[in-house]
């Protein structure tokens, strides 16, 4: 059973408007007419994180990937609960040293959880519910319309790269590896998107299967320009720039990056955003009438990829979310 189906089973149950069908990054439940943004992420090791990877750096990855639900739905967050596998001494107390430095950073409160014992030779399992508060509406990944253009915020790819580096299939760069480790959410960025955009959603997954997402819950198809799609310095110097480095790019997890669907007219309004924000936002392609992704190389339209980007399935060993 995939991911899809395993929600497909729970949608039935779902029927609070709140859940918004489960095909969203989050709930959002209104109380007394202000939004409450809730969304649970896990990291499981062997899946999100590499053995070797650092306590600290595990805590930061797990708060982060869940404040990036937020920031799609443009949330400032309020808190935070956390669930532990009580494992090795010396590696919970790291661990924990590095969430205090992640909550922090972002300036959350921990307000609860709770901790489990778990077998000696378990893998290490985590999750984390991040609480935050919608000013402007919670925009959805289900609303994008016909004519929309589609946009990203950042770079996408990198997190991709530095797996590979840390498994060794690349050279070494410590900009692609902190993106690996250290996301950053959005958060900033989402809060002042939220206004202006049709749908928005993180990727967490890959671009193109999170277009493919946004587009099968909005009714549409989604074009995306794989020439547009914008790639850091580092990762070009890694990787290069022909046209499979460029798939390879789209269908990497782990970015945590903000896709987003705006009416054409909003245009001058999200570069001068990219502006004021420091960030770079790109034009990727355009949502259209009919379902499904359209590929293209510039003007050239180019057959989808085997593999779009991570989709949770019975666990192999090995595994990784940003696998190819």
């Amino acid at each position: 059973m995939t991911e899809f189906d395993f929600i497909a089973t729970l949608r039935g149950f779902a029927t609070d408007p709140a859940a918004r069908g489960l095909a969203d990054d989050a709930a959002v439940l209104n109380i007394g007419g202000t939004n409450i943004v809730l969304t649970h992420d896990m990291i499981v090791e062997n899946v999100h994180f590499l053995p070797a990877d650092p306590p600290g750096d595990i805590a930061w990855k797990l708060l982060a990937v869940n404040l990036s639900d937020l920031a799609a739905k443009g949330a400032r967050p309020i808190g935070a609960l956390l669930g532990y596998s009580l494992g090795d001494d010396q590696w919970d107390r790291a661990f924990a040293e590095g969430m205090g430095e992640a909550l922090a950073a972002f300036a959350i409160p921990l307000l609860g959880g709770d901790t489990v014992a778990t077998a000696a030779d378990s893998p290490r399992t985590l999750g984390l519910t991040a609480i935050g508060q919608a000013l402007d509406g919670a925009p959805s990944r289900a609303d994008a319309r016909d004519g929309d253009h589609l946009w990203v915020t950042g770079s996408i790819g990198d997190a991709g790269a530095g797996l590979k580096i840390l498994r060794g299939e690349l050279a070494f760069s410590q900009a692609l590896v902190d993106r690996y480790r250290n996301p950053r959410p959005r958060l900033e960025a989402g809060q002042a998107l939220a206004p202006l955009v049709s749908a928005m959603m993180d990727v967490s997954d890959g671009l193109l299967i999170d277009a493919q997402r946004m587009a099968a819950a909005s009714r549409v198809a989604a074009r995306i320009d794989l020439s547009a799609i914008p790639r850091s310095d580092d990762l070009l110097q890694a990787c290069g720039d022909s046209r499979d480095d460029r798939i390879a790019a789209a269908c990497a997890g782990d970015d945590y990056e903000l896709l987003f669907a705006a009416d054409p007219g909003r245009a001058t309004a999200l570069l001068d955003l990219s502006d004021r924000l420091c960030l770079a936002i790109s034009r990727i392609g355009e949502m259209t009438a009919g379902s499904g992704l359209i590929l293209t190389d510039g003007a050239e339209e180019v057959p989808l990829p085997d593999r779009l980007g991570w989709e949770h399935v019975r666990p192999r060993h090995g595994d990784l979310r940003t696998a190819s």
